[in-house]
């Protein structure tokens, strides 16, 4: 894959780099929210302007905030996506004057030798458009006040972008398969995303709660493209600390819905818990192919746990995700986590399986005689067809002679047959009775 230039937004907390990052993206990827300290972890996107591809780097704010007990990483890691990037656009509020620390932020910039674009945020009036030779002082000769919320002066912007971008040859898309990490807090859900993509990416920490967004980590393997996309702890509301980390647990759980398969991460030491159960609950009725990660296995001496008798109680617990293959994994020393992939391929191709309609024929006559339908009220119902509709998730629809829906048992019955049958394995199933 080759590789793009990148273009890192930096600043302060709360001058609008997630909004602006949003705008000039034509998406909202990035949480954005009034607290400051939202955006701890870098997010980035692909963008095109003008025949030019480029990625897109959401910074956290690289002076943060006194109730953020990981300020010092999270500079770190802003510093360390402006290293790496090609340009810089360093976002300052236009409603408020240059702090000398956010003076001192620019020329450090300066230092790193690279194209920075002075861009004044939250110019929305004339009155703000007065503001801007305040700024002027930094000695930069090209001053872009805009609007990113208003959509304001954003093509001045994108013009001046694109003139510092090479021209790139029409390229197709990458189609990367998207897997959402997901699970309760402190799983380790950002440190297997970190190990799987060979750098520290993610910030990781004892603390729970760590990432309140959620970042795309693109990566190569086998010539194969994936997306993991590392999400907040999903916990109930009112554990959480605030309502960054409520917006957090929203933007997860619309991860879920977006995905292409997910990925169920639990904790050896302390599994299946509630929440452990309302997350796979989720997945299941997202339609998604699932895949269930039982992380921290290093922990664990192996001499006196029976990997058998682990799986038994995580089909017992979650017996309604008993579908998804559980694979036992460590993020720390990286134990099995590239079957992860395997597996998250395996299932997607399983979850846009098409049956034929002879192969699904015959499974109709072996079952009207082996094991015929059965209605809620214990009564037979005679299925004179029955077709694949859709997939992703796999889903038919079995016409008959009653109105009646099939009996619960029955229809839990009738999805593990189907997935023996046709290997629909680690996705879950739709059937729906009708009329004919």
């Amino acid at each position: 894959m080759k590789k793009l230039p990148k273009i890192v937004i930096v600043g302060f907390p709360n001058v609008g780099k997630s909004t602006l990052f949003n705008r000039l993206l034509g998406e909202k990827k990035s949480l954005v929210h009034s607290l400051p300290g939202m955006t701890r972890d870098c997010i980035a996107g692909r963008c095109r302007l003008e025949g030019r591809t480029f990625q897109l780097v959401d910074t956290g704010g690289i002076f943060g905030t006194r109730d953020e007990p990981l300020s010092e990483k999270i500079r770190e890691k802003a510093w360390e996506a402006a290293r790496s990037g090609d340009i810089i656009l360093f976002v300052v509020d236009g409603k408020r004057d240059l702090s000398p620390a956010e003076e001192e932020l620019y020329f450090s910039m300066k230092k790193l030798d690279k194209p920075i674009l002075v861009v004044v945020n939250k110019i929305d009036s004339l009155t703000g458009e007065n503001r801007l030779a305040e700024y002027y002082r930094l000695g930069d000769k090209e001053i872009i006040g805009l609007s990113a919320e208003h959509k304001i002066n954003i093509g001045e912007l994108e013009e001046r972008i694109a003139s510092l971008l090479p021209a790139s040859e029409a390229e197709g898309e990458v189609e990367a398969l998207r897997i959402a990490v997901v699970g309760r807090i402190n799983v380790g859900k950002s440190s297997l995303v970190n190990r799987l993509a060979g750098d520290e990416k993610l910030l990781v920490s004892e603390l729970p709660g760590t990432t309140r967004d959620s970042t795309d980590t693109l990566i190569l393997r086998d010539q194969k493209a994936f997306c993991l996309v590392d999400t907040a702890g999903i916990r109930k509301f009112s554990g959480a600390d605030d309502d960054r980390e409520k917006a957090g647990i929203v933007k997860a759980k619309t991860n879920i819905n977006n995905a292409d398969v997910i990925c169920l991460v639990l904790d050896i030491r302390e599994f299946p818990t509630r929440q452990d159960a309302h997350i796979a609950h989720l997945a299941a009725e997202s339609g998604k192919p699932l895949v269930v990660a039982l992380n921290k296995w290093d922990l664990v001496e192996t001499d006196r746990v029976d990997p058998e008798a682990v799986r038994a109680k995580v089909r017992s617990k979650l017996e309604f995700v008993s579908y998804a293959p559980l694979v036992f994994v460590s993020a720390k020393s990286g134990q099995r986590i590239v079957r992860i992939l395997d597996l998250a391929e395996q299932v997607y191709r399983n979850s846009r399986k098409r049956i034929e309609t002879p192969r699904i024929n015959e499974f109709l006559e072996w079952l009207n005689a082996e094991r015929p339908p059965r209605s809620k009220d214990g009564s037979r119902i005679k299925v004179k067809y029955m077709t694949q509709q859709g997939t992703a998730p796999p889903t038919f629809i079995l016409f008959g002679h009653s109105k009646s829906s099939l009996l619960p048992a029955y229809e839990k019955s009738l999805i593990g047959l189907l997935r023996a049958k046709f290997d629909f394995w680690g996705t879950p199933i739709r059937i729906f009775l009708r009329k004919s």
